[in-house]
């Protein structure tokens, strides 16, 4: 059952006030971090390297100055994110994996000038080039460089801040900005999210309200923190709470991560379906038996996926729902109440209601309002300016269910129906019926425009055999409307992945886009 009750008091917290919350509640010298390379950090340690490094990076920032962070899951991340929450700078998350014209963009937005990297990290990742592109734009700071330099007084600031830290850290309001990422930009242009403090410390003590969590559970996060779900769900969540993280810098390291997840003694991972049918895969008998569960979240968990951890390791697949403007746990399944095809129960504390959508009967579009729901957005075009959301309410965008109890069904993103000859079509069914057809393989379904219908599906798939006319048998055979089965199905060496894990539908529509121009074109 869950571990307490869910009081909103108890958010109207800074993110720095509840770490040293939790290093009060579970030990100073409790480890609370495991590292790629092995190395533990205990909560004393996180506070002490957070005020050091934070004395130090106040010589190239000013209070409330947003930041931008450049760094993989790890310790290091971590470290930073809470260096500049010490002296009351806000972190802007980058995604590395987005380019060069993304990140502009986002310093624009958000706007920062500054940004905070690694040698060995830009090294590794083969990421001079990313580095080069953007030092017209922002002046980028190496840790290595700010470490190298850390003065007699920094060291001081950190062992006064270990030991006192009420004497010299920054105090923001509850309400003041905690974080900026920015959405994945799967259909479109990223914008800036502005989570509070409060918001995200909600989101956190909202999960611990609803999901059963043990002091002894070990996390496994190869989730990138420049995702809410990485940052919330599989680095703050566990600092919080008191179980240990494990951080691995790229979930896409398939062979090593669950050789990783038994050294580990891992009981909990977060994962996306995508990333976990591959560990699965990939990871020899036993490797995952330690697992109490997988929390899987950011796209929908496919019944082969669910299939193959269960035969393979004996474990659960609990989905669950969210988005970044929702800091962005809103809804997941629990592990005694785990009802497959639906994303678990609204969290506690979230309001509800569905919008009528024309052309859908069933369900309706899921607007939220909590104390988990951001603060609002920043636009490219509008820099530095934050749009809150209308009453508090956002409106997620997504067609959903709600059965009796209470549980959530996603029927998809209302961007994710075709209108094809006035019918609303689900572009995630398409996916289904490839799905169930190539279990094995990753598909992609888009709309495009049609000139006779207004709009055609296209399926974007990597599997060689994949064909129209398998897709229409087994509509037929099991219920599914023809218009369902995709006009097209082009045939590609992979389907574009978004570094979260997502399928990156804006690049899936220009390749569909492009094969049906050159497809008429022939014609």
């Amino acid at each position: 059952m869950p571990t307490s009750a869910f009081d909103v008091k108890t958010t109207r917290r800074s993110l720095m006030r509840a770490l040293l919350d939790a290093r009060s509640a579970y030990g100073a010298k409790r480890v609370a971090i495991v590292d790629a390379d092995g190395r533990t950090l205990t909560y004393d340690q996180i506070v002490l390297g957070a005020f050091a490094l934070g004395s130090a990076l106040k010589r190239f920032t000013q209070k409330g100055e947003r930041v931008g962070v450049l760094l993989p899951t790890g310790a290091g991340v971590m470290v930073t994110f809470f260096a500049l929450h010490a002296y009351g700078r806000v972190p802007a998350m980058l995604n590395f994996t987005s380019g060069v014209a993304n990140l502009r963009v986002a310093a624009k937005t958000a706007p920062f000038t500054k940004v905070i990297t690694a040698r060995q990290f830009i090294e590794i990742g083969k990421l001079d080039d990313l580095v080069a592109g953007l030092k017209d734009h922002v002046e980028i700071i190496y840790l290595e460089d700010v470490r190298a330099k850390l003065s007699i007084g920094d060291k001081l600031s950190g062992a006064l801040g270990q030991r006192m830290p009420w004497m010299v850290a920054a105090k923001p309001k509850p309400d003041a900005p905690g974080v900026i990422l920015f959405t994945s930009g799967t259909e479109g242009t990223p914008k800036g999210v502005v989570l509070s403090h409060a918001n995200v410390v909600a989101n956190v003590e909202q999960v611990r309200a609803h999901v059963e969590l043990r002091e002894n559970d070990v996390v496994f996060n190869p989730l990138p923190t420049f995702h809410c779900f990485g940052l919330t769900g599989g680095a703050l969540l566990p600092l919080f709470t008191g179980m240990k993280a494990v951080l691995h810098p790229s979930p896409l390291q398939f062979k090593i991560i669950p050789k990783r997840i038994r050294e580990t003694g891992s009981t909990i991972l977060f994962a996306t379906d995508t990333f976990l049918s591959q560990y699965a895969r990939a990871g020899d008998q036993g490797d995952l038996n330690n697992l109490r569960f997988t929390v899987c979240g950011a796209e929908r968990v496919r019944e082969e996926t669910r299939q193959l951890v269960r035969k393979k390791y004996n474990i659960d697949v609990l989905e669950g729902y969210g988005a970044t403007e929702a800091s962005p746990v809103l809804a997941v399944n629990q592990p005694e109440a785990n009802r497959h095809g639906t994303v678990g129960k609204l969290l506690p504390g979230i309001e509800s209601r569905l919008d009528p959508v024309e052309g859908i009967a069933e369900g309706g579009r899921l607007v939220v309002r909590g104390p988990n729901v951001m603060t609002g957005y920043i636009f490219a075009d509008n820099p530095g300016v934050v749009v809150a959301p209308t009453d508090g309410w956002h409106d997620t965008g997504d067609v959903v269910t709600l059965d009796a109890d209470g549980f959530v069904a996603i029927r998809g993103r209302l961007k994710r129906f075709a209108k094809i000859g006035g019918e609303m079509v689900s572009l995630a069914v398409v996916e289904n019926v490839a799905s169930a057809l190539w279990p094995d393989n990753m598909h992609a379904a888009v709309s495009v425009p049609d000139p006779r219908k207004g709009e055609q599906i296209v399926l974007v798939t990597d599997c060689a055999d994949a064909n129209r006319q398998d897709m229409i048998g087994w509509a037929q055979s099991h219920g599914v409307p023809e218009l369902a089965v995709p006009r097209k199905v082009i045939h590609s060496d992979g389907v574009p992945v978004l570094g979260t894990g997502k399928i990156d539908y804006a690049m899936v529509t220009r390749l569909a886009t492009a094969s049906s121009e050159v497809a008429d074109a022939a014609a």
